[in-house]
């Protein structure tokens, strides 16, 4: 039995992204269950506020393709909560053909990296004050092995745009940026992880009517995982006793794996990420470390 099935959860505050379907919603069902209070984040109204009604919590809505709505989200969530112990970044999808967002970055990379990055930043001070230690737990993939970034060409102006080539290095910032805020945050109470959910059948690729069929296919289904199992690992994160002892580390479902990407093993490579992501996202929070 996993540590998150003994973890008792209450009187401690989870925000959790991408929670209106798939992974989020099945680990706000079962934060909710285990006593957390949970801000229930979403893009859809009907979807996370359909999510947040079943549990008793609030819903949260967010459009991670405007940073300045991260913001405004943000600010919403710190007037409404006075701790938080736990940030579950697990907001993320993949665009099939290139599209920009508002604030003129690569939506793959933007909406995977950027917005978590800036809302990690944003909650930074309040989860360092967590009376107990905090944990973000940032849902990652085994894609990131193949990423490559480009610190010059982050938003992939460059050549043809290949779109999982784009979701691989989303998912490698994803992995390194985890590695460098526990780095920046030793010392502070934040801890940080990430991990891979395994295949799960879910609306990652929502803008895609062809992959959403594939997706939503019986037989597809038969041979992934159910969101409940993909939501497994980030429950085990984020109750896990011994912080210290996964903080910065990236697990492949339950087995924790060491880096296969030579970015993501860079110590150096990781404080320049750092430093574009924060130039890019306009985020001050960068005094850490």
């Amino acid at each position: 039995m996993s540590d998150s099935r003994r973890a008792d959860f209450t009187g401690r505050t989870v925000v959790v992204t991408g929670a209106s379907s798939g992974i989020g919603a099945a680990a706000a069902r079962r934060f909710a269950a285990l006593g957390a209070t949970v801000a229930v984040v979403g893009r859809s109204r009907q979807k996370t506020g359909a999510v947040a009604a079943e549990i008793g919590a609030e819903a949260h809505l967010v459009d991670y393709g405007r940073l300045d709505d991260v913001r405004r989200l943000a600010g919403e969530l710190l007037v409404r909560y006075p701790r938080i112990d736990v940030l579950a970044n697990n907001a993320g999808g993949f665009f099939t053909s290139r599209k920009e967002s508002a604030d003129g970055h690569e939506l793959t990379f933007q909406v995977n990296h950027l917005a978590p990055f800036l809302l990690t930043n944003l909650l930074l001070d309040r989860l360092a004050e967590a009376p107990n230690g905090s944990r973000v737990v940032n849902t990652a993939s085994v894609e990131y092995r193949r990423g490559r970034l480009d610190l010059d060409d982050l938003d992939r102006t460059r050549g043809r745009y290949r779109w999982r080539e784009a979701y691989a290095a989303a998912k490698l910032a994803t992995v390194v940026f985890t590695g460098e805020l526990a780095r920046r945050a030793r010392g502070t109470g934040v801890t940080a992880s990430s991990f891979h959910p395994g295949s799960i059948a879910s609306d990652v690729a929502r803008d895609s009517a062809m992959m959403r069929a594939f997706m939503g296919s019986r037989l597809v289904k038969s041979m992934m995982s159910t969101p409940e199992q993909g939501a497994e690992p980030l429950l085990h994160l984020a109750g896990a006793p011994n912080a210290a002892a996964v903080n910065g580390a990236y697990f492949d479902r339950l087995d924790r794996e060491e880096p296969r990407n030579a970015q993501a093993t860079d110590p150096g490579f990781a404080r320049r990420l750092w430093d574009r992501s924060a130039e890019l996202t306009g985020s001050a929070a960068t005094v850490l470390g």
